[in-house]
Parts: structure tokens; sequence; C-alpha cells
């Protein structure tokens, strides 16, 4: 495995070492331009959170989105780009916390089960499921840390603000894992999202009010 696979400060690779005889892949996933972007980013997703980053090759994320490695390439630029993409939580976090403090828990809840079901998986999980080096897992653990707990915890009054905000994290944490283990076809698969919310929020709103 060459250096620009196993390292997390890799140069960027370009698209003509991976091209070849792969162009009419390209231009055919070039056309279904959105639906790709977001397949290669849920392919990376999956493999970052399974193996380490070392592991990792442009070519098998290829292979598990279905679109060219040139592909990949010319859209992140480097498997180094890729991986910052994947360790990032502010969009899922700008959806998450895009309500008002009164109403938040339970926005919280529906707009967890609508992520799931959208990017078919969880926003947040990787953050613990990660099997990365150590490094790989520091950083990916201080991305959350300051993309959602301590944004959270900036946003939210009175005391133990900071505690309040890593035990709601931590809520959403356990509300994504017991989705995955019971519900792997979708929370719709029993009670609706609705129900969840009604179940689920108002300890979450509790932590948010500080009562």
């Amino acid at each position: 495995m060459s250096s620009t696979e196993g390292s997390l400060t890799a140069v960027p690779a370009t698209a003509g070492t991976e091209a070849g005889g792969e162009a009419a892949a390209a231009a055919g996933a070039e056309t279904g331009a959105e639906t790709g972007r977001e397949a290669i980013v849920r392919a990376a997703r999956r493999a970052f959170t399974l193996r380490p980053y070392a592991e990792v090759t442009m070519r098998g994320i290829a292979a598990d989105a279905g679109v060219s490695p040139s592909l990949i390439v010319k859209r992140f630029g480097s498997k180094e780009a890729l991986f910052n993409t994947v360790v990032d939580f502010r969009a899922a976090a700008d959806e998450l916390f895009a309500a008002a403090r009164p109403g938040l828990g339970r926005h919280l809840v529906l707009t967890m089960v609508g992520l799931r079901d959208r990017l078919r998986g969880d926003p947040l999980l990787r953050v613990v499921f990660s099997l990365g080096i150590e490094d790989e897992r520091t950083l990916l653990r201080a991305r959350f840390r300051e993309q959602v707990t301590d944004r959270l915890a900036a946003a939210l009054t009175g005391p133990d603000a900071q505690l309040r905000a890593e035990l709601i994290a931590g809520q959403l944490l356990g509300l994504g894992a017991t989705l995955s283990l019971h519900r792997p076809d979708g929370a719709g698969s029993h009670a609706g999202p609705e129900r969840l919310a009604d179940l689920y929020a108002p300890g979450l709103q509790r932590l948010i009010d500080g009562a």
C-alpha cells in the first residue's frame, strides 16, 4: 500500500492516476451528481468506521459506492480530504439544532429519525464505533465534541450546561444505537417517528430546560 493511502497527511491524488479505462463510468456517475456524491460519502463513512484509515482505499470506497475511483478524486481530491468530510458533523448538527429550546427535544428525535432514513445510516454513531488508530479516533471525537456537544452547550442556559449537553449527546447516540439494533429497516417498522418522539423527547427536553 502506498504512503498516500496510509497517511492522514496524504498528498492529494490526481485524476490521471486513477482514471484510465474508468472515464466512461465516471461520466455516467456524473449525470447523477448529487446521488453520486451521497453514495461516496455513505461508502466512506462505512469504510472509515469499520477499518483503520491505512486499510481504506479509494478503490474500495468506489466499489462500495458504485462509482469510479476517478470520480472520487474529482470530487474530493484525496483520501485525506474524503476522511475530513466524513469526520465533519456540522451538517447533521445544523439540522438537529434548528429549533427553539422549548421544542428542541421533540425536534431532536424527529430529526434523528429523518436523518437516518435519508442518509441510510446514523449521522452520529461513527464517533462511537470507529475502529481507526488512536489519532483517528481522537480527531473524530474532538470534532464531535466541538461541532455537536460544545455547540449545544453554548445554546443552553442555566447550571451545568456542558454536562447537560454531554448527556443529551449521549441520549442521541443511545437512540441511534437502539434504532440500529432493533429497527434496521427503519423507525416506521413499528411505531412511527411521532410515537418515538412522544416517548423519548420528554427526557431530552428536561435536560435542555435544566429542570
